[in-house]
């Protein structure tokens, strides 16, 4: 089928590059002039594991340019795969997303289905029927649906070649049939259901895994303050298959693209309808506190960080992505940063976004060894593989005081107990193996 998709973010990029995969002839449209000849040149933009292999793979399939006209006057399905970033009031922006519409209502100059992307609130989908009927410029039908995406950064490409489900909120007939169509080569299950309901099993959906976080973290804290271990809570919890062992691992919350945003989005839409939803509410409260508990710890062993050696081990608010947004650092340094601390930071993908924020405040990083050479303490923020499999015996080798805060509880108690360190994870007893007395 020939399939326009607006926006090359990290849904819209990889929905187009996933579609094409699958045999479909795709144009993804971009605003940015720049991007879009990155991309002709078959560069991915974003990082994600396997995309640009598979643009490169698939460019006899794809198409990028900046003429929406022209993507989507005879596309037989468009994609709107545009942002919804959060407004001050926690609401969902959904100005890119309207503007989209109105393009397509100039362009269309044949029957189509628009399909609906972008996490968007509850009745987003009738608004944008409304503004494509009301502005064609052509006599042509439009249907409109709802089909959310369930990716996550860093396995993005791989949740959308192999996803968990496929849900077609549809209104009408030919909106079903098409977009059954479109994935007829996917072996996912597919949920066909109406528009609103769409919608919400996306909020849901995220809202709960989020929920399911903040739960396991309250857990955390409460395990450290009666001397429970919660990588034993969490494996005891996780062999109930009504729990599952997913989401359990406990740390300093959640950050990124679609978990903030999305439950403070449907946390916003309940209290506009003046309904609260409760869990949702304490679900967002514990992940802003759980941001600062490293901070919190530090205290511990120094009353300010004022002139120590810092190390930052994870810019990124996870592994396998270069995305900072809602990042625990981006928390946690501005405070380092205001105390006097003299920081050195390592990520493997991250460094180059985070500049751009503090271009000449920190001290950036090749390697992990560089990076805590001579620290007085290291900071955990993402559980990269390289921290993970990093030989610990090098923090008391290269460390002034090797007192090492984790925030993604990395390594093993048992790993860390025989070492001459002080090491302070989530939710675990503290292994005090060193003896200190600092003076500052």
């Amino acid at each position: 089928m020939k399939i326009a998709v607006a926006g090359t973010g990290y849904v819209g990029l990889v929905t187009g590059v996933c579609l094409a995969e699958y045999g479909h002839s795709v144009t993804c449209v971009d605003i940015d002039e720049t991007k879009v000849k990155l991309m002709q040149s078959g560069v991915s933009p974003i990082y994600e594991p396997g995309l640009e292999e598979l643009m490169l793979s698939n460019m006899e399939r794809l198409t990028f340019t900046t003429q929406y006209k022209e993507a989507y006057k005879d596309a037989d399905v468009i994609f709107i795969g545009v942002g919804t970033p959060e407004k001050q009031d926690g609401s969902a922006d959904l100005s890119y997303v309207y503007s989209v519409a109105l393009q397509i209502a100039e362009s269309l100059e044949r029957d189509c289905v628009v399909v609906v992307k972008s996490t968007v609130p509850i009745g987003t989908n009738d608004k944008i029927e409304d503004i494509i009927r009301t502005n064609l410029v052509n006599n042509v039908n439009v249907s409109v649906a709802s089909n959310p995406e369930f990716l996550a950064q860093g396995s993005a490409v791989r949740d959308t070649l192999h996803s968990s489900r496929i849900v077609l909120g549809v209104e009408d007939e030919v909106a079903g049939i098409t977009l059954k169509k479109v994935y007829e080569n996917f072996e996912s299950p597919i949920l066909v259901t109406n528009r609103r309901s769409a919608e919400m099993i996306k909020y849901a959906s995220n809202d709960f895994l989020a929920l399911k976080i903040s739960f396991i973290n309250e857990i955390a804290n409460l395990c450290e303050i009666i001397g429970a271990n919660i990588d034993d809570v969490a494996q005891g919890m996780g062999y109930d298959s009504r729990i599952g062992n997913k989401f359990l691992n406990s740390g300093i919350g959640y950050g990124g693209s679609c978990f903030p945003k999305d439950t403070k989005a449907l946390h916003w839409l309940a209290n506009f309808h003046d309904y609260e939803l409760k869990t949702i509410k304490a679900t967002i409260d514990v992940n802003e506190n759980q941001k600062i508990k490293l901070i919190k710890k530090s205290r511990k062993y120094f009353d300010s960080l004022k002139g120590l050696n810092v190390a930052v081990l994870g810019l990124t608010f996870k592994p396998g992505t270069d995305d900072l947004r809602e990042a625990p650092s981006l928390v946690n340094i501005p405070i380092m940063l205001e105390d006097g601390a003299n920081i050195k930071a390592w990520d493997p993908v991250g460094i180059n976004n985070f500049k751009k924020a503090y271009p000449n405040d920190i001290t950036y990083c090749n390697t992990i060894e560089e990076t805590i050479l001579d620290a007085d303490i290291c900071f955990i923020f993402t559980e990269w593989e390289e921290v993970k499999d990093f030989n610990v015996s090098k923090y008391s080798q290269l460390m002034k005081n090797p007192i090492i805060i984790d925030g993604r509880n990395c390594y093993s108690l048992v790993d860390m107990e025989n070492l001459n360190v002080i090491y302070d994870s989530i939710g675990r007893e503290t292994i005090r193996s060193l003896e200190y007395s600092f003076q500052y």
